[in-house]
């Protein structure tokens, strides 16, 4: 059967990200709802139809709802987004349960791996809401602002049931984003969550001056440990060489709109963690996300030499010039080897 896409959609989460989803699913005639936390939060942006604090300067449709009552925001909704950072997702996802209508699918468009269980965003939702539950992860090069301003765009949307990555790529696709399917959800996931720690380390490269070569070698390396690990998790390779992959991640090192590189340059340029952190209004993914890569390297025994450079200076004083050093410093090795460093 042809897919038709879904036509009644929730949004729960009222960051950035879900606000630009509503502007497409709205504009394409589908019935959409945002669900957020904070009430109060919520109702300033339903006034202002506006949602200043993480897409500004963008009007939001007049057809969209906001819904802040639990029930309420889930009632007909044919399709659930969790557009919940990481490591928020077991909390709000525990107090929305039992409104979550039975048979709706949940698609996540959340980059990161929780830190106390070391699980993908779909486990820690999967965890919650029970393994019936149909699952589907959203990720790419998608950054909302790009995306509010219609943008030319990809991205891919991940599932082990191939027609409800169907229904989403569907629903999602528009003119100007259009979506691919991919049976990898292990890879997508860990691809799109582990960019961000390397987005970290490009912004430091950017505060520090040291170029664009090195810019370049942090890239071509940092997608190869990310590689290693994500094959020893269970993905497929392809995928890191994709959209979620490569594409995610040359997107996050070198935007100027990215919060994970932008945390990083402040970071290199000499800031503390806590002023660095201070200066964006959205959460950081990468810096808790890093805590979790390098307790799954640990499991897995896969080295990750940037990686671990980024967790030290983080949260081991470690100075950013001494962590270059170091990683300048490593044994020399072929590329392509196996088990190239």
């Amino acid at each position: 059967m042809q897919p038709s896409g879904y036509r009644n959609v929730t949004i729960v989460g009222d960051g950035g990200m879900g606000s630009v989803l509503s502007i497409l699913l709205c504009e394409k005639g589908i019935v959409t709802r945002m669900w957020g936390y904070d009430a109060e939060q919520l109702a300033q942006i339903e006034r202002r139809r506006e949602n200043r604090k993480f897409l500004p300067g963008y009007k939001l449709p007049d057809s969209l709802v906001f819904e802040a009552r639990d029930d309420r925001a889930m009632a007909g909704a044919e399709l659930i987004v969790s557009a919940i950072p990481c490591q928020y997702m077991r909390g709000i996802w525990s107090r929305l349960a039992e409104h979550v209508p039975n048979g709706v699918p949940v698609v996540s468009v959340a980059k990161g791996i929780e830190n106390d269980t070391l699980r993908r965003p779909t486990q820690v939702i999967s965890d919650v809401l029970g393994k019936g539950v149909g699952l589907a992860a959203l990720s790419g090069p998608t950054i909302a602002d790009e995306l509010a301003r219609r943008l030319p765009a990809t991205a891919c949307v991940a599932s082990e049931d191939e027609a409800l990555a169907r229904e989403v790529q569907y629903t999602f696709t528009c003119p100007w984003l259009r979506i691919y399917t991919n049976s990898d959800l292990i890879g997508v996931e860990l691809a799109g969550a582990m960019k961000n720690v390397i987005a970290i380390a490009a912004g430091i490269i950017d505060g520090v001056g040291a170029g664009d070569n090195a810019k370049a070698a942090l890239l071509a390396r940092g997608l190869a440990e990310i590689t290693r690990l994500g094959l020893a998790m269970g993905a497929r390779e392809p995928t890191f060489a994709g959209l979620t992959g490569l594409g995610d991640l040359v997107t996050t090192c070198i935007s100027p709109k990215g919060r994970n590189r932008s945390f990083g340059e402040r970071i290199g340029s000499g800031r503390t963690m806590a002023d660095a952190l201070r200066a964006t209004e959205s959460v950081v993914e990468g810096v808790s996300t890093c805590k979790s890569v390098v307790a799954l390297a640990a499991r897995y025994g896969t080295e990750m030499p940037i990686t671990r450079a980024v967790y030290e200076v983080l949260f081991e004083d470690k100075p950013v010039h001494t962590a270059i050093e170091h990683l300048m410093n490593r044994r020399l090795r072929p590329e392509c080897e196996s088990n190239a460093l």
